[in-house]
């Protein structure tokens, strides 16, 4: 890999904490640093050079959900060492001149070695107007040798029209192929695995289309709450905070059509299609709230946020025209499951009519967490002298493999200095997805409040049980040994 220097805004904010230094641990361990590359952290807080690299240790040794193996000593070392540590404050408010001023001084003094640079904002999109004029006044978005590149954080706006000022911001100070905009689900294994699972084998892709489709279900639940993100959730929701951009990742890679080579612009107008030919449904969607979000930290006691979706949609497409699409979101639902389900038909000619599992049907699930895998739902004789049929699973789990998942963020950070920007967002798919949800938050649903530990509001039931359908338990099964 070519020598570079990683510069991160924001290095000791929460992002940077639990999704960064973690993921630029696992990249040291895995030797996809080069040797002379640096890693220059910017915050506001006054360090000195051993209490930034006691702050590092600290987070490293810290218990965190996103990073749940052992750090070496050694490894940690070697990290620390080439990290660096710049103060300086880059709100809109303050005089930071001398900050760009430092940091272009410093990035000079390291020489050839550091010709490459990506700017990494860990920040409020506030900030960003700033950040980046600063930037440009001191001559550091662009540069005749090497490359200059930035990554930025969902949300690329709060809707369509805030969407396009973002990106129209982005492109007065950086070209298209500067920006990554990232969206951490597409550097998740399962979700890329999906375009090898469909594409990469001819078993399954003939029947991926409204002949034998029955339907499409997408789940993302989480069984805890807001945490001590009510500032920031409270302003957003949960159609928002994963609906605009997690859950419709996974639909529209699950969904598209092959690409005609696995390029990046193949693959992302691949999605973009699938995005634009979304059918919204306003008059089909279901907002809740648990009960208890109203006393939570930073939350209004008449607050009217969502914590819960549930909406129908389909794709207009000769392919898929007709395969109705519910999917679903919440906090503090029975379980915490990611997962898409692809429904197939009955057909009218199965076996065993007589059996109580007749008319389940065989359901494709990929799941993206927790016990990360693909499984078919299928029906098997029971072993034995009678004829007895149980349903099952055929399931690839990536828990047998002895190669260890890496971190989305450890895949997405590599794949921005490697300047592959096949998962990751560009303009027209933001300003798609967004102009999708954009006709749901329009309607003025009501609000249905819901027990913690349940699957959601009683009218998200109804709302596919209309279909004479039901929405899918995840299975525990799934890739769990244990069971």
């Amino acid at each position: 890999m070519e020598q570079f220097a990683l510069i991160i805004f924001g290095v000791t904010s929460n992002l940077a904490k639990l999704k960064l230094i973690p993921a630029l641990y696992d990249l040291e361990e895995k030797g996809l640093l080069s040797d002379q590359s640096i890693i220059v952290g910017i915050a506001r807080s006054p360090l000195s050079k051993e209490e930034f690299q006691k702050y590092i240790l600290e987070v490293l040794s810290t218990e965190n959900r996103h990073h749940q193996h052992d750090t070496k000593p050694a490894i940690v070392k070697s990290l620390v060492n080439r990290m660096k540590y710049l103060q300086g404050n880059f709100e809109p408010q303050n005089n930071s001149d001398a900050l760009y001023r430092n940091l272009k001084q410093f990035l000079l003094k390291q020489g050839t070695s550091c010709n490459n640079h990506l700017y990494y904002l860990a920040t409020y999109p506030e900030l960003y107007e700033k950040i980046f004029s600063s930037l440009q006044k001191n001559g550091l978005n662009k540069k005749n040798q090497g490359w200059v590149r930035l990554m930025i954080e969902k949300p690329i706006g709060h809707d369509l029209k805030s969407a396009r000022l973002l990106n129209r911001l982005l492109k007065r100070y950086f070209s298209e192929e500067q920006i990554y905009r990232l969206d951490h689900y597409l550097g998740k294994d399962t979700i890329q695995n999906i375009l090898v699972f469909s594409f990469g084998n001819g078993l399954l892709q003939p029947l991926m289309n409204r002949e034998y489709v029955d339907h499409i279900q997408i789940t993302s639940s989480e069984d805890f709450g807001i945490g001590k993100r009510g500032g920031y959730y409270n302003s957003v929701g949960c159609l928002k905070d994963v609906g605009q951009n997690h859950l419709l990742q996974m639909l529209v890679v699950a969904t598209m059509d092959p690409p005609a080579e696995f390029s990046n612009r193949a693959v992302t107008d691949g999605r973009i299609k699938i995005l634009k030919q979304l059918e919204p449904d306003p008059k089909n969607i279901i907002f809740g709230q648990y009960n208890g979000y109203r006393y939570e930290d930073n939350i209004k006691a008449d607050s009217q946020t969502d914590t819960f979706f549930a909406l129908k949609t389909q794709i207009n497409s000769e392919r898929w025209r007709g395969v109705p699409i519910y999917m679903r979101a919440g906090k503090k639902l029975a379980m915490s499951v990611t997962e898409i389900s692809i429904v197939f038909k009955i057909p009218a000619n199965r076996m065993f009519p007589h059996h109580s599992l007749a008319n389940r049907p065989n359901t494709l699930t990929y799941r993206i967490q927790p016990n990360e895998g693909i499984a078919l739902e299928i029906l098997t004789k029971r072993p034995g002298h009678k004829l007895q049929i149980d349903n099952d699973l055929m399931q690839f789990c990536y828990s047998t493999k002895k190669n260890t998942q890496a971190d989305a963020y450890e895949k997405l950070i590599y794949d921005a200095i490697s300047g592959d920007p096949t998962f990751f967002n560009d303009s027209p798919e933001v300003e798609a997805s967004w102009a999708f949800i954009d006709q749901y938050l329009k309607r003025n649903n009501k609000l249905h409040i819901y027990d913690p530990g349940s699957w959601g509001p009683e009218a998200a039931d109804k709302l596919i049980k209309a279909d004479k359908r039901e929405w899918i338990e995840p299975s525990l099964a799934l890739c769990n040994f244990s069971v």
